[in-house]
């Protein structure tokens, strides 16, 4: 990952709206637009447009099954960013940032 592409990803999630959507995905997994704006409660033009960006930015990935799309967090793409993030954390010496980083993040898996 490079810096124009965590910049993408960053701006993509810069904005109330397409955090939720990007939160409910990861917490629910894959659901239909339908689904997912009653859950939200914002009406399916809203969403579709939020859902447009995050696609742009690589966050949510669609997927046809039938006559729905499906839409899921891209998780490839997240723990890029994450690993993009703290990428130098701690000087290079990632088993002192242990505590401060979650465990599963890509920066605590090069100490393994």
């Amino acid at each position: 990952m490079n810096v124009q592409e965590a910049t993408t990803i960053l701006t993509g999630l810069a904005n109330e709206m397409r955090l939720k959507i990007f939160r409910s995905l990861v917490a629910k997994g894959g659901m239909p637009a339908g689904e997912l704006a009653e859950v939200l409660g914002v009406t399916p033009s809203n969403l579709s447009f939020h859902l447009k960006d995050l696609h742009y930015a690589g966050l949510v990935s669609r997927e046809k099954r039938g006559r729905q799309i499906i839409y899921a967090a891209n998780f490839a793409n997240l723990n890029a960013l994450l690993g993009f993030l703290v990428d130098d954390c701690c000087g290079g010496r990632p088993d002192l940032c242990i505590s401060t980083v979650a465990p599963a993040s890509p920066c605590c898996e090069k100490s393994a």
